[in-house]
């Protein structure tokens, strides 16, 4: 008895670099605020390198599918080769992404350096990191570091469509994308705090797992990628998608059996807290996904916002997601993490049904405020609660591996709804306009396949505005008739799009009646800190 009383009198060793914590949570920063600068500066992109809002929107969506398909590579390569050296590379390839932002005048050298290069650097930098938090910081330090880490990347995804708006307006969104490089060089040369943490595992690599694991989620996201800009060989990559996420399901599972090294533990899918938590996180951020890009197009080439203008109407859905992600946080307390995360999805749908009706009449992003704040709130919840009721039942020992499955899960839900709600709203907007310009009696035979062709080229661009100087020269009634055909297309197709989320949170919400069924996991000192991803 006296020992122990001696032993609970020991204070707990607490120690760690607070200038290296500020360092990574300001990587972490640049990691969430990237991607909300591009949503923000569409329009500003598209007319700056005179491309497209589908090929933007495919940059966009693919960025997040490298992420997602190399992070459990990424994972394995910082075991293999060192958590240090993995980290400086991330954010090497990184700093090559915001500066190819910085200077490119096209859209190919994004599409390879901020896209493909990016998102290498982004599967390498989230592992990374989580083993340097883990390895660099003992006892009430580390606690304080995944805090901080964690918070940065909240007030990103709350202030960065505002942030990214205001530099794209007053200066460029150029300009914005600099700043993450000077911040990346700031990070990169405080390296020298970062203290390697060395792998103990299996050093046998799974490269079966990695190429279907690549394969599986690259070919799905590509496929509808593909499909929106009307390339050919559509069905070939989703049928290579489907059966690389099959094979690797049934790949880890014979891995397992035969007692072999895999790309992941397929015993971390037995734990019906995991299954329905990757669930859960996958389905969240499909919904984020489809809304954040439906909403910035339709903000920008609908009511003709720039960028500034679209930040602040979406303010509503990021704030209100920071702060009752903060609040619910502290104060779920003794609430079932279960019955939050259902609560958070019903509100999600709450959002998102009040929204889609609301589309056609609104006339200003005020009109969106209150379906925002109600869906944002919903996300709030769900991230306050999914990570930690995703990784409880994980044993301290595998929680790392844990996370990067977690965080894999997370990418390509938000790869796959950015890419299929970009896809629906661009392809139902082709739709909805060649239909009803053949419907009109206006406009005449001859007329309606020249209106059919141009949309071929111009229709994610074709503000009413921009319609307007292109339909210079014709006839007064054919002027109106195509631009009253623009303007009454364009909601529809918004709110076919945001059938896409609605539908994610819909399951999301059959998943969380699943989860209150069982009793609430215990609480896990080894996830405690776990907020990365």
């Amino acid at each position: 008895m006296t020992d122990q009383i001696a032993a609970a009198a020991v204070p707990e060793e607490s120690s760690g670099d607070q200038r290296l914590a500020i360092l990574l949570a300001m990587a972490m920063f640049v990691l969430v605020v990237d991607t909300s600068l591009m949503n923000v500066s569409i329009s500003a992109v598209v007319h700056d390198l005179d491309t497209t809002a589908s090929g933007v929107q495919s940059a966009i969506a693919l960025e997040a599918l490298v992420s997602a398909a190399f992070i459990l590579i990424g994972s394995k390569i910082g075991d293999l080769f060192g958590r240090k050296r993995a980290f400086v590379l991330g954010l090497l390839g990184y700093a090559v992404g915001a500066l190819s932002m910085t200077l490119s005048q096209s859209l190919v050298p994004i599409i390879v350096f901020w896209a493909i290069i990016g998102g290498l650097g982004a599967s390498l930098l989230l592992p990374s990191m989580q083993s340097l938090i883990h390895g660099n910081f003992q006892g009430a330090m580390q606690r304080r570091a995944y805090a901080l880490v964690g918070a940065a990347a909240a007030i990103a995804a709350a202030v960065g469509p505002l942030v990214g708006g205001f530099i794209t307006t007053f200066l460029s969104w150029r300009v914005a994308f600099g700043g993450e490089v000077v911040i990346i060089a700031i990070v990169l040369l405080g390296t020298r705090r970062v203290k390697d943490v060395p792998y103990t595992g299996d050093r046998r690599v799974d490269y079966v797992g990695a190429i279907l694991s690549a394969l599986g989620m690259g070919g799905v996201v590509l496929g509808i990628l593909v499909w929106e800009e009307g390339g050919a060989a559509v069905g070939l990559l989703l049928a290579v998608g489907v059966f690389g996420l099959g094979s690797l399901a049934w790949w880890l599972r014979k891995r397992k059996r035969e007692g072999k090294p895999a790309l992941i533990d397929a015993g971390l899918f037995r734990p019906k807290y995991f299954r329905f938590g990757i669930s859960s996180q996958t389905l969240q951020q499909i919904a984020l996904g489809g809304m954040m890009i439906a909403l910035p197009i339709y903000l920008q080439m609908v009511l003709e916002y720039n960028a500034l203008e679209s930040g602040l109407s979406l303010a509503p859905l990021s704030l209100s997601m920071f702060a009752v992600a903060l609040l619910a946080g502290k104060k779920a307390g003794a609430h079932s993490p279960s019955k939050i995360i259902r609560l958070g999805f019903l509100l999600l749908v709450v959002g998102l049904v009040v929204l889609i009706p609301i589309v056609p009449r609104a006339h200003s992003g005020w009109w969106l405020v209150v379906p925002l704040l109600i869906a944002g709130a919903g996300l709030g919840l769900l991230v306050s609660q999914l990570n930690n009721y995703t990784l409880s039942p994980i044993e301290e020992e595998r929680v790392s591996e844990a996370a990067g499955v977690n965080s894999a899960g997370g990418s390509f839900g938000l790869s796959f709804g950015l890419a299929f709600a970009g896809a629906i709203m661009l392809a139902s907007l082709s739709l909805l306009f060649t239909h009803m310009a053949n419907e009109s009696t206006v406009l005449s035979p001859a007329e309606q396949q020249k209106v059919s062709k141009g949309l071929e080229k111009n229709a994610e661009v074709m503000t009413n505005t921009h319609l307007e100087k292109l339909l210079a020269g014709q006839p007064a009634d054919v002027k109106a008739e195509i631009v009253h055909i623009n303007t009454k297309a364009r909601p529809r197709a918004l709110q076919i799009a945001l059938l896409v989320p609605l539908i994610a949170a819909l399951l999301g919400l059959f998943v969380g009646f699943r989860m209150t069924r069982l009793p609430d996991p215990e609480p896990s000192g080894a996830t405690e800190g776990v907020v990365l991803g």
